[in-house]
């Protein structure tokens, strides 16, 4: 199956949690979703979003990391007409599970970029620079604090990190050659 083929086979957030989240599963995605707020300028950059996007993210339902991520990813579905987002379970799929890795690893979220006629456009995950700057800086060792992370709210940092991925990919689509052209823009 190809990376868009899973697309068609993934699930929009409700049904993802209702096949393969357990009440505990739902009740932390939930609680990541009612405290992710946008500010308005995010809402306005999502809503000026004029290519549409499909959002392809393996996830495991059970997985802290995607607990604290993929709601975030329907925050800003629902604030863009543009953006549609599917889920599938990563270990429901081994063929996928195989070759969507990270440095060797089966890690999650992971999410693949398409464009309105699923041309793959990027892919990004498993983790933000801010939340991989945190674990750094709780290591020591030579991999001690570097100071960088300072004071900051860990959870707007990767929204802001997850909405600057999702407009470089909006940008990717809006200056295509490709797709000005078949929209004459």
């Amino acid at each position: 199956m190809t990376l868009a083929e899973f697309y068609q086979q993934g699930h929009c957030y409700a049904d993802f949690l209702t096949q393969y989240g357990s009440e505990n599963d739902r009740k932390r995605w939930q609680q990541v979703y009612a405290q992710t707020d946008l500010e308005p300028e995010q809402e306005a950059l999502l809503g000026s979003f004029a290519r549409e996007m499909h959002i392809l993210c393996m996830a495991g339902a059970w997985c802290g990391d995607c607990a604290e991520q993929c709601p975030i990813f329907t925050v800003f579905e629902e604030a863009s007409p543009m953006i549609h987002v599917r889920y599938v379970d990563r270990d429901a799929y081994p063929e996928l599970k195989e070759s969507l890795t990270i440095c060797g690893g089966a890690r999650v979220p992971q999410v693949v970029f398409f464009s309105e006629d699923m041309q793959q456009v990027g892919r990004y995950g498993d983790r933000t620079l801010a939340k991989y700057r945190q674990m750094a800086a709780s290591i020591g060792g030579a991999a001690c604090s570097s100071g960088i992370l300072g004071e900051t709210n860990q959870h707007a940092e990767v929204v802001r990190e997850w909405l600057d991925e999702f407009e470089r990919i909006q940008l990717i689509l809006r200056t295509s050659p490709r797709l000005r052209q078949k929209h004459s823009d």
